[in-house]
């Protein structure tokens, strides 16, 4: 599953307290649209939505479950997205879990993600919940450019990173597109996750 965050933090366009032209949310887009063809040949990937409008709710939306040859899915998906809510982070890896049916089944989900948890959620305590009840469940989490923002503390980072790395993920910071790129094709891409996942 792909946990995509859509919040209205991904409308911005500061790179290290500099302004640029592209929103994060295009950085994200182009990202995927390189490497999606490529992983979806062998991976059923889903998606979940958290954070698009409308402004300031705490949204989580089950755009569509695991499915063969989802890029061009992915990207209609994600072309559309108004990115404007809060940051329901917990609630979404929650979602992707329940979807994958985690107590039952092996699965793996990424995060994409910009920022901190704002719905009152715990990643961390939810990766120990995760941990302890899935059969087999792997969690990597993508923080794009989040050391950056005056929002986001240290303490949010370590509460991502606690979450991949209480259910064998890995936690990468991602500054760049080609950052993202390697990133996905790092933890989405992988093929010992793959034939795992698809078994």
């Amino acid at each position: 599953m792909l946990v995509f965050d859509a919040s209205g933090s991904m409308a911005g366009n500061l790179n290290q307290g500099i302004s640029t032209i592209i929103p994060r949310i295009d950085e994200v887009r182009s990202a995927l649209a390189e490497v999606l063809p490529a992983i979806t040949r062998f991976r059923r990937v889903g998606l979940i939505t958290y954070g698009p409008g409308p402004y300031q709710q705490c949204n989580v939306e089950l755009v569509f479950k695991p499915t063969p040859d989802a890029a061009g899915l992915i990207m209609q998906e994600v072309n559309a997205l108004n990115p404007a809510g809060k940051t329901p982070l917990a609630a979404a890896v929650e979602r992707a879990a329940e979807v994958l049916d985690y107590q039952a089944k092996p699965g793996l989900i990424v995060v994409l993600t910009d920022g901190e948890e704002t719905c009152g959620g715990s990643p961390c305590g939810l990766g120990k919940e995760l941990h302890a009840e899935a059969v087999q469940l792997t969690v990597h989490v993508i923080g794009f450019r989040m050391k950056n923002f005056s929002w986001t503390g240290e303490q949010s980072i370590l509460d991502v990173k606690c979450l991949a790395e209480q259910n064998g993920g890995l936690y990468i910071d991602a500054e760049a597109k080609q950052d993202l790129i390697d990133a996905l094709e790092k933890t989405l891409g992988c093929p010992m996750l793959s034939e795992r996942a698809l078994r």
